[in-house]
C-alpha cells in the first residue's frame, strides 16, 4: 500500500472527535433572579440590577456577560457538532497505509520507537504468544524478541499530566509501546493489559486510532503467524480484491517507481528534454575606485599600503608617528637657520617689496610736482 501521511491525519482527526462528550453551561446560570432595570433618572447605567436590600448583592447588575454574576457571552450548548462521519473506504485505506508504514524501519525509529535489538520488520512471532496468560510471561517474551529498550523508553516516559486533567482520573501520561495484533484471544489480553505502553487488539479489529496514535503512523507491530496471514484475506493483495470486504480494492500508488532521480535522469527522458538554456552573458557593473579599495589598489598599487601607513602616522607610538614628528622637527629647523641666514636686515622678502613700491610712488610724485608747476606756468 502506499504511503499517505495525509489520509492518515485526516482520518485520525475526525476519528478521535467520535469520542467526545458534550458539554454546556447551565442554560439558566446568570439569569436565574428576578431582576429589573431601575429605568432613567437615577444616574446608574440601566441594566438589570438584583432586587432586595440589606445586603451586597441588591441593586448589583445583573444579566450581562460584563456583569459579576452575569450570563456569559455565546453560552455553549449541547446541540454542537461533536462527532464526525468518516467513508468506510477511506478509514479502510489509512488502516492500510499504517500497516504498511509498520514495516518500514525508519518510519518507526522516526516515531520514537526502539527497535535496535529488534531482529526484522514486520516482526512475526509464532501463534504460542496468544497462549501466554501471565504477565511475567509476557514481559520475558517480549524482551526476548528485543522489545526491552523499547518498554524502558515507556517507563521513564511517565510524567503527570498539564492541566486539570491531572485532578480527572488521567493523572499520568506516557508514551506508546509496540502493538500486539493476535487471530485467536487465548489469555493474550490478560497477560498484556498491565505492561506500560503494550496493547493488545484482534486483526478484525484494527482501528487506525490505535495503529497511529496521534496521526502519526509507524507504531511498532508485533503480529502472530495466523493474524499476519489473515491481513491478505482481510485486505486482499495490490492485485486480487479483499475477500473479506466487499468490493474493497487496495489503494493504488500514485507512481510505480518512487525513484523520482533515476526517473529524471533515465535515457527515455533526457533524450526528449530541450538541451539546457546558456545564462544570458552579463557584465560586472562598474565599480568606483575612489570607494571601492580594491579597485583603487589594482589601479595604483600600494595605494593600500600608503593609506594604512598615513593612518598610523597620526597614532602615537608607532614607528611612523615618530618618523613624521622627526621629519618635522628637522624640517622647522632648516627653516629656521635659512630665515637666519637670508632674512635680516635690509635684505627680508617684504623689506625689498617695500623698496621697489617706494622707488615708484617717489617717481610719481616728482612727476606729479612737475606737472603742477607747469600749469601754475
Amino acid at each position: 500500500s502506499p504511503l499517505r501521511p495525509d489520509l492518515v491525519r485526516e482520518v485520525h482527526k475526525n476519528m478521535s472527535k467520535n469520542t467526545r462528550q458534550a458539554y454546556a453551561v447551565k442554560q439558566k446560570a446568570g439569569y436565574d433572579t428576578a431582576a429589573e432595570s431601575w429605568g432613567t433618572g437615577r444616574a446608574v447605567a440601566r441594566i438589570p440590577r438584583a432586587p432586595g436590600g440589606g445586603t451586597h448583592r441588591a441593586g448589583q447588575a445583573t444579566f450581562g456577560n460584563q456583569a459579576r454574576g452575569g450570563g456569559m457571552y455565546n453560552p455553549t450548548t449541547v446541540w454542537r457538532r461533536w462527532h464526525r462521519r468518516v467513508n468506510v473506504t477511506q478509514k479502510r485505506h489509512a488502516v492500510a497505509t499504517a500497516l504498511a508504514a509498520s514495516a518500514l524501519p525508519p518510519l518507526v525509529m522516526a516515531r520514537g520507537h526502539r527497535i535496535g535489538e529488534v531482529a526484522e520488520l514486520p516482526l512475526v512471532v509464532s501463534d504460542g504468544l496468544e497462549s501466554v496468560t501471565k504477565t511475567k510471561e509476557a514481559v520475558e517474551a517480549l524482551n526476548k524478541l528485543g522489545c526491552g529498550q523499547d518498554l524502558q523508553k515507556v517507563l521513564d516516559s511517565k510524567k503527570i499530566r498539564a492541566g486539570q486533567g491531572k485532578a480527572r482520573n488521567r493523572r499520568y501520561r506516557m508514551r506508546c509501546g509496540p502493538l500486539i495484533i493476535y487471530n485467536e484471544d487465548n489469555g493474550i489480553t490478560r497477560a498484556m493489559r498491565n505492561i506500560p505502553g503494550v496493547e493488545a487488539t484482534c486483526v478484525d479489529n484494527l482501528n487506525l486510532l490505535r495503529l497511529a496514535p496521534g496521526g502519526h503512523f509507524g507504531r511498532f507491530l508485533i503480529f502472530t503467524e495466523s493474524a499476519f496471514k489473515k491481513l491478505t484475506e482481510i485486505y486482499g493483495t495490490s492485485a486480487e480484491a479483499a475477500p473479506l470486504k466487499k468490493g474493497y480494492h487496495m489503494p493504488r500508488a500514485a507512481m510505480e517507481n518512487a525513484d523520482l532521480a533515476r526517473i529524471i535522469n533515465s535515457t527515455e527522458v533526457q533524450s526528449v528534454l530541450k538541451p539546457k538554456l546558456e545564462a544570458p552573458k552579463t557584465h560586472e557593473p562598474k565599480r568606483n575606485a575612489l570607494k571601492n579599495k580594491e579597485v583603487m589598489d589594482s589601479l595604483n598599487p600600494g595605494a593600500l599600503k600608503r593609506k594604512a601607513a598615513l593612518q598610523k602616522s597620526s597614532e602615537k607610538g608607532t614607528t611612523e608617528f615618530k618618523e613624521v614628528r622627526d621629519k618635522k622637527k628637522a624640517r622647522q629647523a632648516e627653516s629656521k637657520e635659512h630665515n637666519k641666514k637670508h632674512k635680516k636686515g635690509d635684505e627680508t622678502f617684504y623689506k625689498t617689496l617695500m623698496k621697489a613700491f617706494e622707488a615708484k610712488a617717489a617717481e610719481a610724485a616728482a612727476k606729479k610736482a612737475e606737472e603742477g608747476e607747469e600749469d601754475e606756468e
